[in-house]
C-alpha cells in the first residue's frame, strides 16, 4: 500500500488577541500550512526535488523544520542536550540531501512529535525569558524564538508552494 500524506485541517490565522495567543496562533497556522502543502501526495512525490542543483523537496522541508523546532525550543531555549535529527557537521544539509531512503510516514510522525514537544517547552514560560546563544554570543528571548519560527516557516512555506505547484499544479494559500 502506498503511503499518502494525510489531509490536515489548517487552523485560521488569528486576527485579534493577546501577544502570546497571536504568536502561537501564527506559528500554528504556518506549521499547518507546511503540512497542507504536502497533503495527498505520495512518498515519491514528497521526495521530488525543486530544480537542479537544489536538493529542496517537500519531505526535506518537513525534516528540516522538525530539526528547527527541536533546535530552537528544546536545545537552545531549554538547554536540552539532544542529537540532531537529520544532519551533522559533516553533512549539514542531510535533512534535504538524504531523502532517497527516507520514510515519509516516520518523518511526518517525528515532525508532529517535535512540534508537540516544542509547544510543551514553551508552555507557561514568559515571552521575556531568555537564554544565551553560544554561537551568536547574545541573549535571546522566547518572544524572539516565536518571531523567528514564524519567519522561518513563512519563507519555507513559499518554497513549499512552488514545489507543490511543480509536482501537480496545485496552488493557493
Amino acid at each position: 500500500m502506498t503511503w499518502i500524506a494525510p489531509d490536515i485541517e489548517r487552523r485560521d490565522e488569528p486576527t485579534a488577541g493577546g501577544e502570546r495567543a497571536m504568536l502561537q496562533g501564527w506559528l500554528d497556522y504556518h506549521r499547518d500550512t507546511l503540512l497542507f502543502k504536502c497533503q495527498g501526495l505520495t512518498a515519491a512525490q514528497l521526495k521530488l526535488r525543486s530544480v537542479e542543483p537544489s536538493s529542496l523537496s517537500l519531505l526535506g522541508l518537513v525534516r528540516h523544520m522538525a530539526d528547527v523546532e527541536r533546535s530552537w525550543f528544546r536545545q537552545r531555549f531549554l538547554g536540552a542536550d539532544l542529537p540532531r535529527l537529520y544532519w551533522s557537521d559533516d553533512n549539514p544539509d542531510g535533512d534535504f540531501d538524504d531523502i532517497d531512503a527516507a520514510d515519509p510516514a516516520a518523518d511526518f510522525a517525528i515532525y508532529r512529535k517535535e512540534v508537540r514537544l516544542a509547544d510543551e517547552a514553551a508552555a507557561g514560560r514568559s515571552l521575556d525569558e531568555t537564554f544565551h546563544h553560544r554561537q551568536r554570543d547574545l541573549e535571546i528571548s522566547l518572544r524572539w524564538v516565536y518571531l523567528h519560527m514564524i519567519e522561518e516557516y513563512a519563507r519555507h512555506n513559499g518554497h513549499a508552494d512552488l514545489i507543490r505547484e511543480r509536482i501537480d499544479g496545485v496552488t493557493g494559500d
